[in-house]
């Protein structure tokens, strides 16, 4: 099982590539965020031709997640019990085989210091006890999507210069630990200790070609799941070409 993460920043506006990066590669799950549109508009019908099933969490103008699998997705939720603003669609996990998937757009924050900022550790707080009291550890869970935030020095082009700014700051990094604190893993860590490894590159300093990025799209894994990982990858060159999400799709495959 091939399981994507990919924040397409408006699926509307990428749709043209969305739909010839499915065709293209086929993955049996792809975990989307910032949709940018409300349920009503998601391409369900495009989309669906391709043989997806299609789960969605959409809000107006920001936000939203969505799951698509060419298997069945059972147990659907939205949301999490203690989201802080609840206005904010951000949150979809499902079952899908013998994987529990949860699909994150985790609060950017703006600016260390700001008050979106402090909401953005809040947020992260309440998911935290959420998943750590919904998810058992012995089944294979698969937490995924964009956290915006980075794991440490490795994943930043320029650690001076991020040096405690947000998606880099310590208090981020300490609470997408707690998340993992029950035991899961960074996964692509498994197959990747070195850095250098990207997943967003900024549209306004044209980040992308001088491969001036950050790693924020992760996928954390409990230990069944990471045992059937055989591998991570960041498909960089869907982020080249015209018009692109400023996300690259990072790819995690599973054994069945």
């Amino acid at each position: 099982m091939r399981i994507v993460t990919w924040n397409v920043n408006s699926v509307r506006a990428r749709l043209p590539r969305v739909l010839a990066w499915l065709e293209k590669h086929r993955p049996e799950v792809v975990c989307l965020q910032e949709l940018k549109c409300v349920d009503e508009q998601f391409p369900l019908e495009e989309i669906g031709a391709l043989g997806y099933h299609v789960e969605t969490y959409g809000q107006k103008t920001y936000n939203g997640v969505a799951i698509l699998s060419t298997r069945s997705l059972e147990d659907v939720t939205r949301d999490f019990p203690g989201n802080p603003d609840e206005s904010q669609h951000r949150v979809i996990g499902a079952q899908v085989g013998d994987v529990l998937l949860l699909n994150l757009y985790v609060v950017n924050g703006r600016a260390v210091g700001d008050v979106k900022y402090d909401f953005k550790l809040e947020w992260m707080a309440r998911l935290a006890d959420f998943v750590h009291e919904r998810y058992d550890l012995g089944e294979k869970v698969v937490i995924t999507g964009d956290f915006n935030c980075t794991f440490d020095d490795r994943d930043v082009y320029d650690p001076d210069g991020w040096r405690d700014k947000i998606l880099c700051s310590t208090p981020e990094r300490e609470a997408l630990l707690r998340l993992m604190e029950p035991g899961y893993v960074d996964a692509l860590r498994k197959f990747h200790e070195e850095g250098e490894i990207y997943t967003w590159w900024d549209f306004r300093t044209r980040g992308f070609p001088r491969n001036r990025g950050l790693r924020i799209d992760h996928f954390l894994m409990s230990p069944p799941a990471l045992e059937a990982c055989t591998g991570v990858e960041v498909d960089t060159e869907e982020r080249g070409g015209e018009k692109p999400s400023d996300h690259a799709p990072v790819i995690a495959t599973l054994s069945d």
